[in-house]
C-alpha cells in the first residue's frame, strides 16, 4: 500500500533530510585512509544524536548501527566493523536520520585517500548524473517507470550493470515502504504507479562494473556484494512530491 504524505508530514521530512544533509557534510571529511568502518560509524552516531535527532537504520529489526558501509565489491547493508579503509578504496556511505516519526535515507560513493583512479572516478560520476536523470524524472503525471527507465539508459549506455535484485524505494514513517523503484524497466510503464503529490520516495542507483547477480557475503548475515567481486556503487536521495514541485529532501 502506498502512503501519501500530506503537506505537514513532508515538512517534517523535509527537516530531517536537512539535518541528515548537515551529518553527511560533516562527517564525509573526516573520513581517511587507516580508519575502521567502525569509527566510522560511531562519527556518524555521535552527529545524529548531537544535532538532537535519532538513528533511522538501527530501526530495522536485527540492525543495530547508524550507517552501511559497504567497501569495493560490497554492495549493500555492509555493517561497520574494524575493517581498515585502504588508499583507493571505494566506500560507500548509506546513512539515514530518524526525525519526529519520520525517516530520510541517503548514500555517496568515493574513492578514500589520495590514490584516484580515473576509470573508477568516471564510474563514480556516471551514477552520479545517473541520480540525477532519475530525480527529474520524478514529477507529477510521470510514472514510477519513468524513473526506472531513466537508470537503466544511463548505467547500460556506459556499459555498466544495474544490480537488479537491489532497489529504491517508498519511505516515511517506515524506512522501507511501498513503492519498489526498481532501476530497470520490469513492465510496461503504463502500466507502473502514477506519480502523485504526497509520494515520498528513495531513489537508488544501485551498480557494478561487472554484473547483475549479487550475492551473500560469507560469514555476515547482512553484507551483499557482487557474485563476480566487481567493483560496485550507491547513489541515493530521499526525494518528495509536492502540488508545487518535487523536492529533494536530502
Amino acid at each position: 500500500m502506498i502512503i501519501f504524505k500530506n503537506d505537514e508530514e513532508i515538512t517534517i521530512m523535509k527537516e530531517g533530510g536537512r539535518r541528515l544533509r548537515k551529518v553527511v557534510d560533516q562527517l564525509m571529511p573526516a573520513i581517511k585512509v587507516g580508519m575502521t568502518t567502525n569509527e566510522v560509524n560511531k562519527i556518524a552516531t555521535e552527529l545524529i544524536k548531537k544535532g538532537g535527532s535519532d538513528l533511522s537504520f538501527n530501526k530495522v529489526k536485527g540492525y543495530n548501527w547508524a550507517t552501511c558501509l559497504p567497501i569495493n565489491e560490497q554492495v549493500v547493508h555492509t555493517p561497520p566493523s574494524e575493517r581498515k579503509l585502504m588508499d583507493g578504496d571505494v566506500l560507500t556511505v548509506d546513512i539515514g536520520l530518524y526525525f519526529q516519526g519520520f525517516h530520510t535515507d541517503y548514500a555517496t560513493t568515493i574513492v578514500v585517500g589520495q590514490n584516484k583512479n580515473p576509470e573508477i572516478s568516471n564510474f563514480l560520476e556516471i551514477g552520479k548524473k545517473t541520480l540525477e536523470k532519475a530525480i527529474s524524472q520524478v514529477v507529477a503525471g510521470n510514472r514510477i517507470g519513468h524513473i526506472s527507465k531513466a537508470i537503466e539508459e544511463s548505467i547500460y549506455g556506459k556499459g555498466f550493470f544495474i544490480l537488479k535484485d537491489l532497489t529504491g524505494h517508498g519511505i516515511g514513517k517506515d524506512l522501507h515502504e511501498d513503492p519498489f523503484i526498481f532501476g530497470y524497466v520490469s513492465k510496461s510503464i503504463e502500466k507502473t504507479m502514477l506519480i502523485k503529490p504526497g509520494l515520498t520516495i528513495a531513489i537508488e542507483i544501485i551498480y557494478s562494473k561487472g554484473t547483475e547477480k549479487i550475492t551473500y557475503e560469507e560469514n555476515n548475515d547482512w553484507s551483499i556484494k557482487t557474485s563476480d567481486n566487481s567493483l560496485s556503487a550507491c547513489f541515493e536521495h530521499t526525494v518528495a512530491v509536492t502540488d508545487k514541485g518535487t523536492l529533494v529532501l536530502t
